[in-house]
């Protein structure tokens, strides 16, 4: 905490601390693990809607290539609703042929 005049000023870590719990406990475990989750989503998501933006197609044109309905691919963007195989067919979809996944120590797995 930092006091400057009258204002009492805390970092996002001391926040963290005080409403989830300090790190090393199972409830800021779960927030951290949660948080990385939703990046990861988010991440793929946004890869899925560069990709269609960059072929100048819709979310209704991709979700037909890909036989689902604009609100699933609007989803999947969001970083919602993204299974193994939906990713691998929207993917596909979009001509992009292979895919890996990083485990770090365990090695790279390819998806497709």
């Amino acid at each position: 905490m930092e006091q400057i005049g009258n204002m009492k000023l805390y970092s996002l870590e001391e926040v963290t601390d005080e409403l989830i719990g300090k790190k090393g406990t199972s409830e800021r475990d779960d927030f951290d693990r949660k948080v990385d989750e939703a990046l990861h989503a988010y991440r793929i998501g946004e890869a899925i809607k560069q990709a269609r933006l960059k072929q100048h197609l819709t979310q209704e044109e991709l979700g037909e290539r890909v036989g689902v309905q604009k609100a699933q691919i609007s989803r999947m963007e969001r970083g919602y609703s993204i299974s193994i195989p939906t990713m691998s067919r929207v993917f596909k979809a979009l001509g992009i042929e292979t895919a890996t996944l990083d485990l770090g120590m365990a090695g790279k797995v390819t998806l497709w």
